[in-house]
């Protein structure tokens, strides 16, 4: 047995270079740090969407009409269109071609975010939103893809991705703080509004930096896959969302079996096509399957978190939309400095260590914020816990997508790339409604023993955030053990099969 298949995963495989696949295996693309920067702006696009319309919500709330479950539709609808159809956008973007997916996905995002910003009711907003996450599951695999084959190993690919991984981490955080300033001195329709001008940068300069890459061999699409898993993620999340009617509402009982059994038969297929949407070796590997995992439950912790942070912040401290975004600055300026200073040592100390004490950090935050009163400050009950949370973050995001792909085939980024960010996306969508089902719950039994006081709907708010952060920090709290067990790879194997003389 190899040293390399002894620990688990195998080293970073290195794409064939042809006219397709722009990435040189010994290192040399000299486009590839600009390819880099448009494919982080792509990035931060698609994860500060998930939140840059949490600052907003009370606004376009009021402005619309709309019911607190349609608010909560507004967020989760997104992460759900964008999570089910992921797996399909990846293997789309590695046999059309991920230049061409990453620029048809930023021009339908750029269209759908436009008509997001000029509904006039809420099923137009949630149209668009579903819109958003219809191209957002093109242009995210396509843009992991990009940066897969294009930086096949040595220390710049874990400079690559650690640039991205603080991005994953950080861009829900800058979503919140652009969110503030938008809707403070614009209105909440920039907050969709602003993502047309940021998509015709990225597509300009896409045009004549990104060449095309794509894979060769079968290319045939798993159509009965994708309609299972795309039933079946979206039958999942829409049952966990309608638990907040109760745990024995038909909708819980019909749809999330239902959503179970179509996911399992989904692996059934996959197990027996020879054109698998989703190869199941991508998720054979002990080691990638513990960052899926991961992956998972900090997402799940992640988005449910920084929703009712956001309503806490506004709702209870009476913090503006600006006010609301920029306290959320000192979790985002951890990540970033959490992740520069993590690349530099992650090749001698290898991933294991931060992505299992990252959950521990994170968990710890959420429990501190679990610690908020009605008349307590953000200073005191906020504030530390943010910044213990974006040190955990950054622990898990910077090594989490390059031990995710460690290993893969060229022929298959696109696939791998679309199943690291699903499972994030997918966490997120129903740890979004898991929470919000609990936060309903623990308001209705604080409301059950007041008296319908001003003071008493604030406390019965305030326990409602407590008990989502309390249970947030208990998801991802199980990452820990994951990441301990399961993500075992070698130091060297973040590397991969760069030549030696361009690791310095």
């Amino acid at each position: 047995m190899s040293e390399s298949s002894a620990t688990g995963v195998s080293p970073v495989s290195t794409p064939s270079p042809s006219p397709q696949n722009p990435a040189d295996p010994t290192g040399h693309n000299p486009r590839r740090w600009w390819l880099l920067a448009i494919v982080a702006l792509a990035q931060l696009t698609v994860v500060l969407d998930g939140t840059i319309v949490n600052i907003a919500l009370p606004h376009a709330q009021s402005d619309l009409g709309m019911s607190d479950g349609d608010r909560t539709w507004v967020v989760t609808l997104y992460a759900l269109v964008f999570g089910a159809l992921l797996l399909l956008g990846g293997r789309i973007a590695d046999y059309w071609g991920r230049k061409r997916s990453f620029i048809v996905g930023m021009a339908g995002f750029a269209v759908a975010s436009t008509l997001g910003g000029m509904a006039q009711s809420t099923w137009e907003l949630l149209a668009a939103r579903g819109l958003q996450g219809l191209f957002a599951a093109l242009l995210a695999p396509a843009s992991l893809a990009l940066l897969t084959v294009n930086f096949p190993g040595g220390k710049d690919r874990i400079k690559a991705f650690s640039v991205y991984g603080a991005i994953a981490g950080g861009g829900a955080a800058v979503g919140l703080v652009l969110g503030g300033v938008l809707t403070e001195y614009a209105s909440w329709r920039w907050c969709l509004l602003v993502n047309v001008p940021i998509a015709i940068v990225a597509i300009v300069a896409a045009i004549p930096i990104i060449r095309e890459s794509k894979a060769h061999g079968n290319t045939r699409y798993d159509v009965p896959g994708a309609v299972l898993v795309a039933l079946g993620l979206g039958s999942l999340v829409f049952g966990f969302a309608q638990a907040e009617n109760g745990w024995s509402s038909w909708q819980v009982l019909v749809f999330i079996p239902l959503g179970v059994i179509l996911l399992a038969l989904f692996v059934l297929v996959e197990s027996r096509s020879n054109h698998p949407l989703l190869p199941l070796r991508i998720l054979a590997d002990k080691v990638r399957g513990g960052a899926f995992i991961t992956g998972t439950l900090t997402g799940a912790a992640l988005l449910g978190g920084l929703l009712f942070l956001t309503f806490h912040l506004q709702i209870v401290l009476g913090f503006s939309p600006l006010e609301s975004g920029l306290a959320s600055l000192p979790m985002t300026a951890t990540i970033m400095v959490g992740a520069t200073v993590l690349s530099k040592f992650l090749p001698r100390i290898g991933v294991r260590v931060p992505m299992t004490v990252g959950p521990l950090v994170v968990a710890a935050g959420l429990l501190y914020l679990s610690r908020i009163t009605v008349d307590g400050s953000y200073a005191a009950e906020v504030l530390p816990g943010l910044i213990l949370m974006g040190a955990g973050l950054a622990m898990i995001f910077v090594p989490l997508q390059n031990v995710a792909l460690a290993g893969i085939d060229a022929h298959d980024a696109g696939a791998a790339s679309a199943a690291v960010t699903a499972v994030q996306q997918i966490g997120g969508s129903i740890g979004s409604a898991v929470f919000t089902v609990l936060y309903t719950s623990a308001v209705a039994a604080s409301l059950a023993g007041g008296y319908g006081t001003p003071v008493a709907q604030l406390q019965a708010f305030v326990d409602g955030y407590q008990a989502a952060f309390f249970w947030a920090a208990v998801g991802v709290f199980l990452a820990a053990p994951v990441a301990f067990f399961m993500v075992r790879p070698r130091p060297q194997d973040l590397l991969g099969s760069e030549p030696a003389m361009h690791l310095g």
